[in-house]
């Protein structure tokens, strides 16, 4: 079948259309023939684009034309106003109240009774006024001793301080009271007829003053001045007087820290231990510390000398001193890890009211002279395993002479004074070295706890003397205070104390061999307290001490209390 004619028709009313609808162009579409062979059957490959875009030469199109447009900005008033942003409300604690004075009784087992009252009162913003007093006492019973072993310390102090624009100023004065007992009798050598015979009360006094100065952006740092008295109810007696200033002295731009010190002791005491002769003792030292602190990057080094004049008035002699004064730090790991060390020195006034502080049992016999540390060298590792955690190890070396050491007085046959049964102690001199390492550890877990522990081990060498007398091997303590609760408190502590040595020799007698050293066994002492706050000025408490009722000797023939138990309340206030 042929389809030319209909398709010849199609393009004929096709071309009509267009030539009514505008002018008349010329057609350049050629007929063709199209002979069909078979049925028609399309397929999408057929199918094809036409590619080339008809061009249309229309001389009446329209053209265009650009558009210009201006916007006028006419301000309009709004009414809308924004909220005005708010802090969210945040729960705030309650401020704790904090008192400027406070008053606290203690009592408990050994007819134990403990007080103490201190006071504060700021006159205007510039002048403040206080004072403070302490009572601690007990009426002994200590198991297996034969004398009175009763104690009592009371100690008052007031002072007045005023700031003024350029400096402050305090004045203060205080005195004490303190009695005690020789009541470590050697069994070995005497019984009950002798403890019959014997007197072992005795008691020291003493009252102090003195003030200091400060002030600011001067040459002139500081100044202190402080004279004390010490006595006994044994006609010994002993004044000291110290006077301490620094400054500051300008090389170039550079300032040289500077101190200076003066340091009077003079006493006497009735009689030696075995005689009647007087003994007197006097010296006055004079020390300038000139020193200078160069920092670099994480190196702080601290470079000084001290210069040391003693001139001893009982024996007429002079001395002159040099000692290093060297101390350097370096971050090695910011505050986690930091090395130092260094090499000091300096001359150690001794004196009868430190001796006392240290060993009430002494008697008032003693011998005064100052020792001679001719060096002390460190070396150490601190830092802070974390910002709650952290420690600190020391190495130590000292090289002393005349280093004081407490012995056993010896006991005498033909005793005439309460303190001659080898009940008491003195002090002998030696030069001795000491080596010891130290370690430190601070945890605060927080707020509401707290704990340290500390431990140290000793190595001594001496020259003349059998041992370092009196002197532990080892030392520990450690510390806890735990805020349980609002309401609530407790801490405790525990204190190690290794062996010492010390030596006791009967004159007078052929039945006893001569002495050799006597080892004190090391002791453990644990302390534990609670309190409980019953409101802002109130609260109640309770210690426990010597919680293992160890009856140590904590030195020769002189055992302490067993356990001990007291209760008291403490009241803050205000005036």
């Amino acid at each position: 079948m042929k389809i030319k004619y209909n398709i010849t028709a199609f393009i004929l009313a096709f071309t009509l259309f267009i030539v009514n609808g505008q002018e008349r162009k010329k057609d350049t579409i050629d007929d063709q023939v199209v002979n069909v062979v078979r049925p028609y059957q399309p397929t999408i490959s057929d199918a094809f684009k036409i590619k080339d875009s008809p061009k249309l030469n229309d001389s009446n199109t329209v053209k265009k034309k650009p558009v210009k447009y201006n916007i006028f900005s006419i301000p309009v008033a709004s009414t809308f106003t924004p909220a005005k942003g708010k802090a969210a409300n945040v729960d705030k604690a309650k401020p704790i109240k904090m008192f400027d004075n406070y008053a606290s009784l203690g009592v408990g087992s050994y007819t134990t009774v403990l007080g103490e009252v201190y006071l504060n009162h700021a006159i205007n913003s510039n002048e403040n006024v206080g004072g403070y007093f302490s009572h601690h006492s007990s009426q002994g019973g200590i198991d297996n001793v034969l004398l009175d072993n009763d104690f009592a310390k009371t100690n008052i102090n007031a002072h007045y301080s005023q700031k003024l624009r350029d400096f402050s100023w305090k004045i203060d004065g205080g005195f004490d009271v303190r009695s005690y007992n020789w009541y470590g009798l050697p069994q070995n050598f005497f019984g009950p007829a002798e403890a019959n015979a014997i007197d072992p009360g005795y008691s020291f006094s003493g009252f102090n003053i003195g003030g200091k100065l400060n002030f600011e952006d001067a040459i002139i740092n500081d100044g202190s001045v402080r004279f004390k008295r010490f006595t006994d109810n044994r006609d010994s007696g002993e004044n000291r007087f110290i006077a301490k200033t620094s400054f500051d002295i300008p090389i170039q731009d550079e300032m040289l820290s500077t101190s200076f010190y003066i340091d009077y002791i003079g006493g006497s005491f009735d009689n030696t231990y075995t005689t009647e002769d007087e003994i007197r003792y006097g010296n006055t030292t004079f020390g300038l510390s000139p020193s200078y602190q160069l920092k670099q990057d994480d190196l702080t080094v601290d470079l000084g000398v001290s210069f040391v004049y003693l001139n001893d008035t009982e024996l007429s002699d002079n001395k002159f001193f040099i000692y290093p004064n060297i101390e350097a730090s370096y971050r090695l790991v910011d505050e986690i890890l930091i090395a130092y060390g260094g090499i000091t020195g300096g001359l150690i006034q001794n004196s009868y009211q430190d001796f006392a502080e240290e060993n009430p049992f002494v008697s008032p016999t003693l011998s005064i002279m100052p020792t001679d540390q001719r060096y002390n060298g460190f070396i150490g590792l601190k830092g802070k395993l974390s910002n709650n955690v952290s420690y600190n190890i020391k190495g130590n070396y000292f090289a002393e002479e005349n280093k004081p050491l407490f012995k056993a007085n010896d006991a005498l046959t033909f005793a005439t004074s309460d303190y001659q049964y080898g009940n008491s102690f003195g002090v002998v001199y030696d030069d001795v070295t000491t080596f010891s390492v130290a370690g430190e550890l601070n945890i605060d877990v927080n707020r509401n706890f707290t704990l340290g522990i500390k431990g140290e081990y000793f190595n001594y060498s001496t020259d003349t003397q059998l041992e370092a007398w009196n002197l532990p091997d080892i030392t520990g303590s450690i510390f806890m205070d735990f805020q349980i609760s609002e309401k609530w408190y407790a801490g405790a502590s525990a204190f190690y104390v290794g062996e010492r040595k010390d030596q006791l020799l009967l004159v007078g007698s052929l039945i006893f061999p001569d002495p050799t050293p006597i080892t004190l066994d090391s002791y453990f002492d644990a302390n534990a307290h609670l309190g409980y706050k019953i409101n802002d000025q109130l609260s109640v408490f309770a210690k426990v001490n010597n919680i293992a009722n160890q009856d140590y000797q904590r030195y020769l023939n002189f055992p302490v209390q067993g356990i001990q138990a007291l209760g008291g309340a403490t009241y803050q206030f205000d005036f």
